[in-house]
């Protein structure tokens, strides 16, 4: 099979994708739906942080060091950690820092596993495999820590007459919460399992889809998919139960008395 060399795009042809914008911008006037200034900030992030990207890992990439390489991922996953602070809004507990530090350590955990292992990188810090791999975990299981992270805390606060009739009757803080904690973390874990079940199916996925259209042969393309995909597993599966034990630990006071205040509060 003959390599195809990728089409460039040009500055006239990034502009023209502006119209997709627009056209979401006057969906979002006709039914008032308020979403213009959202998607026009979202439009100028969009461009400013992915050149700025662009830009800084051609740099990285000529440095050849692992420092650099392995600040820029502690950058993303702390950029991450940001995000989902800001999408679970709980005043009771100071989560912050400790998911930061379950992030981080599962997430170099699984990315070094990748690419000094499976893909054999040498070394494990090669920036063209280990930033786009990385980025990809920080990415997806960013959305499913939000989603454990929020349905504990509320599954906490629902079901905290049964929680505190269990630490009432001699349970510790573990045995008073284990269901609401499996239940978080299955929430958290249920989006990487469904989108296993329609890749290849629904959709070619983006890892897949930047290798073919950089010219490389979709039976090839299809093995990066999915180390891909059981990689994105393995680190949701991790990040989940580790944020989730910690964050649990943090709702609970030394005396195992539940911190988080009533819903009604």
């Amino acid at each position: 099979m003959s390599v195809a060399t990728p089409i460039v795009i040009g500055p006239g042809q990034l502009a023209l994708t502006l119209v997709f914008v627009l056209l979401a911008g006057l969906v979002s006037m006709a039914f008032r739906l308020e979403l213009t200034r959202s998607l026009a900030v979202g439009t100028v992030r969009t461009f400013a942080q992915l050149f700025l990207m662009g830009y800084a890992l051609k740099y990285i990439f000529a440095l050849e060091m692992g420092l650099p390489v392995v600040a820029v991922f502690a950058a993303m996953v702390a950029a991450a950690a940001h995000i989902v602070h800001g999408r679970v809004p709980e005043r009771d507990v100071a989560f912050g820092l400790p998911v930061f530090g379950a992030m981080i350590a599962s997430y170099m955990l699984v990315a070094t596993s990748v690419t000094g292992v499976i893909i054999g990188a040498k070394p494990w810090w090669e920036p063209q495999y280990f930033l786009p791999l990385g980025g990809m975990i920080a990415g997806n299981s960013m959305n499913a820590l939000a989603i454990a992270l929020e349905r504990l805390f509320s599954g906490l606060r629902r079901r905290r007459a049964e929680v505190e009739m269990k630490l009432t009757l001699g349970a510790d803080y573990r045995e008073a919460s284990d269901d609401i904690v499996r239940e978080a973390i299955r929430a958290g874990m249920i989006p990487s399992i469904n989108s296993m079940m329609g890749v290849g199916l629904v959709s070619i996925p983006g890892m897949m889809t930047g290798q073919i259209i950089a010219g490389a042969d979709p039976s090839l393309a299809c093995r990066y998919q999915i180390v891909v995909m059981l990689m994105l597993v393995a680190s949701t599966a991790i990040s989940a139960v580790v944020v989730v034990w910690l964050a649990r630990k943090l709702c609970f006071g030394r005396a195992h008395q539940l911190l988080l205040r009533p819903e009604n509060d």
